[in-house]
């Protein structure tokens, strides 16, 4: 990472640009391109921003930026396969806590979302209503049959 900051900063220099100029042309801190030069990845949240950092202020001072971002790949191999088994796992489970955080919100009234205990589906609801009301209409229809007079029966005539 070095070479590549020294290789940045040498660039720069023949030009005759300052940090400032490169900062402000880029839209990047001063900083950040102090850090570039020094080779400092660790003033960076995220090796892939020093990735993109690295390969537009290469293409602003004119450089071949894909031998940049070749040796900086080359780098990265070379970093993270250094990386000790139990520095993964410990990271992993720091990625863990943080969404077990993150699932942890404040409720309140108005952003409160409802949860349904018992899920059923709309389809089965209406298959009830329609049994009860074919059941209702079943007794319904029985009762008037049970309730209206009779037809001439014999039984009907000799009373």
């Amino acid at each position: 990472m070095k070479e590549i900051g020294e290789a940045l900063k040498e660039a720069r220099e023949s030009i005759g640009i300052t940090i400032e100029e490169a900062a402000n042309d880029l839209k990047l801190k001063p900083s950040q391109i102090e850090n570039i030069e020094a080779g400092n990845k660790d003033a960076f949240q995220d090796v892939f921003y020093l990735k993109y950092f690295i390969r537009d202020y290469s293409k602003y001072l004119g450089l071949d930026y894909e031998d940049m971002i070749d040796e900086f790949n080359e780098f990265l191999f070379d970093y993270t396969s250094k990386i000790s088994l139990d520095d993964i796992k410990k990271a992993k489970k720091q990625v863990l806590n943080n969404e077990k955080k993150e699932e942890r919100k404040v409720v309140s009234p108005y952003t409160y979302e409802k949860q349904n205990k018992l899920k059923i589906s709309p389809i089965i609801i209406y298959i009830l209503i329609v049994l009860i009301l074919v059941v209702g209409c079943c007794f319904v229809i029985k009762g008037l049959d049970n309730n209206s007079p009779k037809e001439n029966t014999t039984e009907n005539i000799i009373k």
